[in-house]
Order: C-alpha cells, then sequence, then structure tokens
C-alpha cells in the first residue's frame, strides 16, 4: 500500500501546500511516493527528494506538462496510478481542477477537502460550510483525495534523501492551450501561507477606506490582505483576497478581522487559525463567537489608535 502525492510546483521549487499533503499522504500508512510533473523542473524533483518522509520521487519531464494543464496533468497521474492505493493531490485550485479527471477516469467517488485520516480507508470532511464534520468510509481500490492543507502540519522540506526515477512523460492531449498568465505583483505574503493576515469586511465602505485605514495595520504586522465575499463584491478588495468557503482557506498564527460580521461562508475560510482578533461595532455580530479576542468599537477609530500602539 502506498500513496502518491501530486506535487505542485513552479518548476523550480515545491509549493507549500504539497508538504501539508505529504503529511496527510503519510498518516495513509505505506509509502510516500511524489510526482513532479513539469518541464525542465529538476530542481523541483530534487526539493521533493528533501522532503522528510518521502520514498521515492517520480519526475516526468515533458513540454505538455510546462503549465500544469488540467488534462495533461490528470493524463500523466492516470498513467502511474495503477500502483497505489492513495492518490493525494493540495485542495487548491489546481488540485481541485485535476483531482475530479483522475478520479472519473478511474471510475471512483473522490474524497473532497480531507482534514484528517483515521484509517487508511477513513477520512473526516466538512460539510455545511464546516458546520458539520462527516466521516466518509471509501471501498474503492484507489482513494482519490484532495487534502486541505490547514488540517495537517506541513512536512518538514529537508532532511529527507528520497530517490528520483523518471517516468515518461504523456503527450499534449490536445484538450487545452496555454495562452498567458497575468501575474499580480505583491510585496506581500501569499494569504494562503501567510502567518498572518488582517481582513476587512463590508464595513469597510470604500475601497479607499479599506486601503487607508487596513493597510498601516498590515505593514506594521508584515501581514497579508484579506476580504470578505460581501468586500470582494463590493469592490472593495481584488477576488484574490476572499477568505471564506468560495475563497481562499487559511489558517495564521493571527487573523484579525476588522468590520467583518462573520457569516457561515467565511467562517469556513478561517477558524481554524490559531489566534483570532475581531474588530466589530456590533456586539451581536456572529464573528465574536469564534473571536479569541473581540473589541466591540468603531474599526474606524479602533484600526489607527492600534497602529500607534504598535
Amino acid at each position: 500500500m502506498s500513496a502518491l502525492v501530486i506535487a505542485e510546483h513552479d518548476n523550480q521549487s515545491i509549493k507549500g501546500a504539497t508538504l501539508n499533503t505529504v503529511t496527510a499522504a503519510r498518516a495513509c500508512g505505506g509509502d510516500v511516493h511524489v510526482l513532479v510533473a513539469g518541464h525542465n523542473a529538476g530542481a523541483a524533483a530534487q526539493a521533493a527528494a528533501q522532503i522528510a518522509g518521502v520514498a521515492k520521487v517520480l519526475h516526468a519531464d515533458g513540454e505538455a506538462l510546462a503549465h500544469g494543464l488540467a488534462e495533461n496533468l490528470a493524463a500523466q497521474v492516470l498513467a502511474v496510478a495503477s500502483n497505489y492505493s492513495h492518490v493525494l493531490f493540495p485542495a487548491t485550485a489546481s488540485g481541485k481542477n485535476a483531482a475530479p479527471r483522475v478520479a472519473a477516469k478511474l471510475d471512483v467517488s473522490q474524497i473532497s477537502d480531507v482534514m484528517k485520516v483515521d484509517a487508511p480507508d477513513t477520512f473526516e470532511r466538512p460539510i455545511y460550510a464546516g458546520n458539520a464534520i462527516a466521516t466518509v468510509q471509501s471501498a474503492d481500490a484507489v482513494k482519490v483525495m484532495t487534502v486541505r492543507t490547514t488540517g495537517f502540519d506541513a512536512a518538514a522540506a529537508s532532511g529527507g534523501s528520497a530517490a528520483v526515477e523518471s517516468v515518461a512523460a504523456v503527450a499534449d492531449a490536445g484538450l487545452s492551450a496555454y495562452v498567458g498568465s497575468e501575474i499580480a505583483k505583491n510585496d506581500r505574503p501569499e494569504l494562503t501561507a501567510a502567518k498572518v493576515i488582517v481582513s476587512g469586511g463590508r464595513a469597510m465602505g470604500s475601497s479607499e477606506k479599506f486601503n487607508e485605514v487596513l493597510t498601516p495595520l498590515a505593514d506594521k504586522l508584515g501581514a497579508a490582505l484579506g476580504a470578505s465575499r460581501a468586500a470582494v463584491d463590493a469592490g472593495y478588495a481584488p477576488n484574490d483576497w476572499q477568505v471564506g468557503q468560495t475563497g481562499k482557506i487559511v489558517a495564521p498564527q493571527l487573523y484579525v478581522a476588522c468590520g467583518i460580521s462573520g457569516a457561515i461562508q467565511h467562517l469556513a475560510g478561517m477558524k481554524d487559525s490559531k489566534v483570532i482578533v475581531a474588530i466589530n461595532k456590533d456586539p451581536e455580530a456572529p464573528i465574536f463567537s469564534v473571536a479569541d479576542y473581540g473589541l466591540e468599537a468603531d474599526l474606524f477609530n479602533a484600526v489607527p489608535e492600534l497602529v500607534k500602539s504598535l
């Protein structure tokens, strides 16, 4: 019984979500192998070989795999999947794009957002926006899973010495093509990897106020900026800042929620944060039910005062 982790990488280095997924794979029992599918991705394969707990790295190198197109990545996974009892993807945009294709081709049920492994065939995952936890037992020969990375500690990125084995790269499926990408430049930490996050909600009132009030606090704390769906829908913050069930799932050391009421969909994305601080003038705001520290105050007065005190 072996588990295969599908690595996320930029052809040079391994992304953090892969480390959490390796920990989940180790909990499934048996050896843990990592598939690095890319183009000129030898450096990423070597980085994967250094991950603690990894027994082997499969390195597939081909032009069709350069940009992680889901159709080609899924075909590469299917080429080796028969050797494994578990195939694990991080529950990221990329993982959620490829995993269902693999599960469908294998004719098995995908197990989504796994947050705990109880046994090799039994897993826990959130349902109803995290209000309930379902325990799922799978009798499928191959368990295809996406892993909620906030549910598992990251494996050590160094200390391992896995062998790197080259495998034949699949041909381009011809179902999609890479056209280009527009990457936003941001001096702040990436939201899902940030240790501190400052988020704003609808109460910010405008994008100008959002930046004027929250940016100084984020600068002081070295934090990433986040937002509720209401704030994003209102145009106060860009879409990639959205935290919640339909946004990004985060679990920083410190989460500061400013003017966020705490709708269930938002709480589903941040309630695993180690320390939650809520600033809201509504004493009945649901955010206070999950906050470790709550301040009932007008954020436009409280946040600047907090910045002065730091």
